[in-house]
């Protein structure tokens, strides 16, 4: 009767248990990885909804008759206007679209904006929305209900094509 393993049996378990922690190292690294590439993604979906929201919760709150549509040329829209909207918490802010060197931006101020270029006091909040090809507000015809058209053509996301009703 043995009491004892032998040398044999120790390094064959040995091996085995190091051939089993290598594809385990191996499963975890490859679970990093994909962890790193899926928050990401997500992050830029979250960051492309967002953008959404912002535009289409801008139009949809806006004042009555406020929204200044400013025709630059075939892919340049500027948009001026006032919101219930707001992303740094003012109350009923005045918010511009600008397109400029293929780069959108908005400006939230609680002064109105009323020509473009803006004039040199004029205090407002940037936000950056992105390198985009074109920038283009359409109005409805129809003088019953304010409705619109936004579309977005970013250079590196999808497009954004939103209609909006203002309520």
């Amino acid at each position: 009767m043995r009491k004892a393993y032998t040398l044999v049996e120790l390094v064959i378990s040995i091996t085995i248990l190091s051939i089993i922690i290598i594809f385990l190292y191996k499963s975890y690294a490859s679970l990093n990885e994909s962890n790193r590439f899926y928050k990401k993604e997500l992050s830029h979906i979250k960051s492309q909804q967002l953008k959404k929201k912002v535009i289409f919760l801008d139009f949809s709150l806006a004042m009555d008759k406020s929204i200044k549509i400013i025709n630059q040329d075939k892919k340049e829209d500027i948009v001026f206007l006032q919101s219930s909207n707001s992303m740094h918490n003012r109350y009923n802010p005045y918010i511009a679209y600008i397109f400029k060197e293929q780069k959108l931006y908005r400006l939230e101020s609680l002064k109105e904006f009323k020509k473009y270029p803006l004039s040199v006091d004029t205090e407002f909040s940037v936000d950056y929305f992105g390198e985009a090809k074109s920038f283009r507000v359409y109005q409805s015809d129809d003088n019953s209900t304010a409705s619109y058209l936004v579309h977005i053509d970013f250079k590196e996301d999808e497009d954004v094509l939103l209609k909006i009703n203002s309520l």
